[in-house]
């Protein structure tokens, strides 16, 4: 039998991830300067759409376990392990290297959460991480690929 609270509360650390990253994405949107300034803005606002539309499918998830979600900025950011609280505005590079960091740390955030979902025999659970860890990893491979050497 699942323990649906061990997964839903793996999953709302994912899910807190996924605000903090969403929040620092569409930050760095709205503040990118330089000479790659529109492939970047484009990029971000990429990135924060998906990364947005994710958060409703985690947060459902885990209202489907029986949990609430959780509600609210500080709600969501007690368990991220991504800072998205800095207000200072970044050089470009620097922003992307900051996105890289959060991608791959959600990346591991998630990868843990899909443990216990293994363990647990919970293969929605699965079903909803995999593809989400597919796209941060991809999000973070054009991100380290738009980073100048």
């Amino acid at each position: 039998m699942t323990d649906n609270n061990k997964v839903a509360d793996a999953l709302t650390k994912v899910l807190g991830d996924t605000y903090s990253l969403y929040l620092k994405t569409h930050g760095y949107h709205w503040n990118v300067e330089g000479p790659n300034f529109k492939s970047l803005h484009e990029l971000f606002e990429m990135n924060y759409r998906a990364i947005w539309a994710s958060m409703d499918e985690i947060a459902e998830r885990i209202r489907t376990l029986g949990v609430y979600a959780p509600m609210g900025g500080a709600a969501l950011a007690e368990g991220s392990s991504i800072d998205s609280s800095d207000n200072s505005v970044p050089s470009a590079n620097t922003m992307v290297q900051n996105l890289v960091a959060g991608h791959e740390a959600w990346v591991a955030g998630a990868k843990a959460a899909l443990d216990v979902a293994s363990a647990e025999n919970d293969v929605a659970t699965e079903d909803l991480l995999t593809p989400l860890i597919s796209a941060n990893e991809k999000m973070a491979w054009m991100l380290r690929s738009s980073l100048e050497r």
